[in-house]
């Protein structure tokens, strides 16, 4: 399974479009040769670099549809990705994309994509800790693509 980006190149800068110096939107993603027996797709992404306990996830999109092969640029918050699947809360308590913001140095950002064997029994509006727990045990096969990126406006006093 590919999951790639016409925005994000493997191990480059995240475009700052993409990220809270810019526009925070999130950016487009396709992805193919998913096992031909999926029932659904989680999308997350993921800094492992946080300086925090586990790092910090910033987007989760799940129970995407198995036809499902691509995700448009700048989604908007909310519960549900018409056409596409369902938003959980990211660790920031809102549903939706939030673009990488490092306090300091260069953070690397893992966009995972899961192919799972059957769809999520959860709820839209949960958090990101309630799709990890259920897609324990029904990953077919996953693929990820990073990027890096270190913040370039200073935080105000």
């Amino acid at each position: 399974m590919q999951l790639t980006s016409a925005e994000i190149q493997e191990g480059a800068e995240i475009p700052s479009k993409y990220t809270s110096d810019g526009e925070n939107a999130s950016p487009e993603l396709s992805w193919k040769d998913a096992p031909p027996t999926t029932k659904s797709f989680v999308l997350v992404l993921h800094d492992p670099d946080a300086p925090r306990e586990g790092g910090f996830t910033h987007w989760v999109v799940f129970n995407i549809r198995p036809g499902v092969g691509h995700i448009e640029e700048a989604v908007p918050e909310g519960e549900e990705i018409k056409g596409v699947g369902l938003q959980a809360k990211n660790e920031g308590g809102k549903l939706g994309y939030l673009g990488p913001a490092p306090p300091s140095g260069v953070h690397r950002y893992f966009f995972k994509l899961y192919a799972l064997d059957c769809m999520l029994d959860v709820t839209s509006g949960a958090d990101f800790r309630d799709v990890q727990a259920a897609l324990r045990g029904h990953v077919l096969s996953q693929a990820e693509l990073m990027g890096t990126y270190e913040k370039k406006k200073e935080q105000a006093a």
